[in-house]
């Protein structure tokens, strides 16, 4: 049906055709985000005069990413770096985009990455690459519930040949921990997911695995997620098993690059970090045993493409520092970094300049796109355990945070 912008926005006050139905009747995705914000501004009252700017095409991501799009938002971008990493597969050197609204965060991160370079760069290990989905399943009794637990347990090769038979690149590679709480049963599907986050990928296969696991048991499934995923929340099973990337990130830092550039001494920075990342985490009785790890995460998530609710999960770490024969030994621990380079908001136009930017976009990239976050994050945390124990984080923000 061929219909004028003022005939479709007509039909929408009258409820003859639904907002997200818009597409139907435009010949492009972005016709139908045009012609959907202005009945928005007219219902409303309200001008989008920066929301109506945008270069991305919208035919794919109405499809993929977003429903009912009326346009796009604008965070500024920056550069930091360039950061320079060995992980074990290849020497990295580049510079780093970050988004954010937050003055003197690019400043700090970008200190960090000068006292990384002039202590001759970082390592970086990933030490595991598992994307997880977790049902709860109720059973009559806590000895069927048992009973249900030993039956995943002794049939694994069954569930997993079922759960594969979804797709061409996630491996189940556990079903563990497998909780119980009275007559419920939460098992924890673990998966390697390759280079795409996997969080759809997981949940296909694990509804697949449940259809074997119903008909082989007398279950009731109550939910696909019984949050014992933990997807997009703060948890301790995801700080000890990790989820995602888990990643270590460390550098030793020169006693005079401490003093020269950081302003401070090394036993200062080690005594911030004892009393504000470990002890005062601790009495706050939080998972996050960091300064700031959420930060830097979240500026490169925005930029890059990736899912910005797992924000929480990544700032969950632990910062370390101690004194090396006076020099100072710094390393951050993320144990639950949710990150891709397909698939997802990867595929938007601005992330994938950002990703080509750190030659991490695409297929067998996804092990130097989370060294690179981890690089960022261990030069962020430096910098500011540094200002802290040299007293000058307030001023910092004084001048560069207006």
């Amino acid at each position: 049906m061929d219909l004028t912008q003022d005939e479709i926005i007509e039909k929408l006050d009258s409820g003859e055709i639904r907002i997200f139905e818009i597409e139907k009747y435009t010949k492009t995705a972005n016709e139908a985000a045009d012609i959907r914000r202005k009945y928005i501004e007219i219902k409303t009252g309200t001008q989008l005069e920066h929301i109506s700017k945008y270069s991305i095409d919208m035919t794919d991501t109405a499809k993929k990413n977003i429903e009912n799009p009326i346009g796009t938002i604008q965070i500024p971008v920056g550069v930091v770096g360039p950061i320079v990493i060995d992980n074990n597969e290849e020497n990295i050197e580049t510079y780093v985009p970050m988004a954010t609204t937050e003055g003197a965060l690019l400043a700090s991160v970008n200190r960090g990455c000068s006292v990384i370079r002039r202590s001759n760069g970082c390592n970086v290990s990933i030490l595991s690459n598992q994307m997880t989905r977790a049902p709860v399943l109720k059973t009559k009794s806590v000895h069927d519930a048992n009973k249900l637990k030993k039956w995943i347990e002794d049939n694994f090769d069954k569930i997993k040949e079922v759960a594969q038979s979804t797709t061409n690149h996630g491996k189940l590679l556990k079903i563990d921990p497998i909780a119980i709480v009275g007559r419920f049963v939460y098992p924890r599907f673990v998966y390697e997911t390759g280079d795409s986050m996997g969080m759809n990928m997981v949940t296909i296969a694990t509804q697949k695995a449940l259809d074997l696991i119903e008909k082989e048991n007398n279950i009731h499934i109550i939910a696909l997620s019984g949050n014992f995923c933990v997807d997009k929340k703060a948890s301790a099973v995801n700080l000890i098993e990790g989820r995602g990337k888990s990643v270590v990130a460390e550098v030793i830092v020169p006693k005079e690059v401490v003093e020269r550039v950081l302003k401070t001494t090394t036993d200062a920075i080690v005594e911030v970090n004892y009393a504000k990342n470990l002890v005062g985490s601790a009495i706050a009785g939080s998972y996050g045993y960091n300064a700031h790890y959420a930060n830097m995460v979240a500026a490169i998530f925005l930029a890059t493409g990736q899912d910005p609710a797992h924000v929480v999960e990544g700032s969950l770490g632990i910062t370390s520092a101690e004194n090396d024969n006076g020099d100072l030994y710094f390393s951050v621990t993320l144990p639950d970094l949710p990150v891709a380079t397909v698939g997802g908001g990867t595929r938007l136009e601005t992330a994938v300049e950002s990703l080509n930017l750190l030659n991490a976009k695409g297929s067998n990239k996804v092990n130097r796109y989370a060294s690179i976050v981890a690089g960022i994050v261990l030069a962020g945390e430096l910098s500011s355990v540094g200002a802290l124990a040299a007293g000058h984080l307030a001023r910092a923000h004084e001048e560069l945070g207006r």
